[in-house]
């Protein structure tokens, strides 16, 4: 094992990698175990895998603008490559998130719908609402001639405050993907800000200075629930604070851009 697999100092492909791993379904080289033993670690790197759905979602949108296609269609078509590239687990965070706050009664119960993989009348209407907002700012920023710097700086920004997340609030559950994760120290977590941030300010410019705060806001408002509802963070939660902050990000940058 390498010295710094599991010390303070980034190991950054490797933690690049983990990220990679944890966030996408890019296909990528294997890693070996030892890397793994970093996923808490390596939560600074979750804004880079945002970026890298972006470029890819981005990439897929300019070709469809090449074709000429309305911005509608190239922003579905960009949504569409984003959720191929998550496998669509941060849309399912939503919706069970969704269902699981507000279809229960107490933690317990709560967490049991959570957990089930039908998806209730909550996350129905969550995956209808998110997705039709994204689409709509999408393509109102496409038609306004704007698409790599929203893009990317949602794609980046809305993924930085997951590690904070994770660093305040304990695992609602025994098992899951959370606890396997780990918590973050705080050195990480303002590591991850601080880089999403950073590539929001480069892709978009100041513009992207108050919807960043906005789903920050966003965010705490989410903790806040999972806290008094479940005790706690897990993956679907996780998932829903990002598509949550996308949704704040694009609609307050296409109010900055348009």
């Amino acid at each position: 094992m390498r010295k710094n697999d599991t010390g303070p100092l980034p190991d950054l492909p490797g933690d690049i990698g983990v990220a990679l791993v944890l966030l996408t379904r890019l296909p990528l080289p294997r890693l070996p175990d030892t890397a793994f033993r970093r996923q808490a670690r390596a939560a600074w790197a979750f804004p880079l895998a945002g970026m890298a759905v972006g470029l890819v979602a981005g990439a897929v949108g300019l070709l469809a603008l090449g074709l000429g296609l309305a911005p509608a269609a190239v922003a579905g078509l960009v949504l569409a490559g984003q959720i191929a590239l998550t496998g669509a687990m941060h849309e399912d965070g939503l919706a069970d998130t969704a269902d699981g706050l507000w279809g229960g009664h107490d933690p317990e119960r709560r967490l049991e719908i959570m957990k089930d993989s039908r998806t209730g009348s909550y996350g129905v209407l969550a995956l209808v609402l998110g997705l039709g907002l994204r689409w709509v700012a999408l393509s109102g920023l496409i038609g306004a001639g704007f698409m790599w710097a929203p893009l990317l700086a949602a794609a980046a920004l809305s993924r930085a405050p997951l590690p904070l997340l994770m660093t305040a609030l304990p695992p609602a559950r025994a098992g899951g993907l959370s606890r396997s994760v780990g918590r973050p120290g705080r050195d990480v977590s303002l590591a991850a800000l601080a880089l999403g941030g950073a590539v929001g300010l480069v892709a978009a410019g100041p513009a992207v200075v108050l919807p960043a705060l906005g789903a920050l806001l966003a965010v705490l408002i989410v903790a806040h629930l999972a806290r008094t509802r479940i005790g706690g963070q897990t993956g679907d939660i996780l998932g829903a604070a990002q598509q949550v902050a996308e949704i704040v990000l694009l609609l307050g940058l296409q109010a900055a851009l348009t």
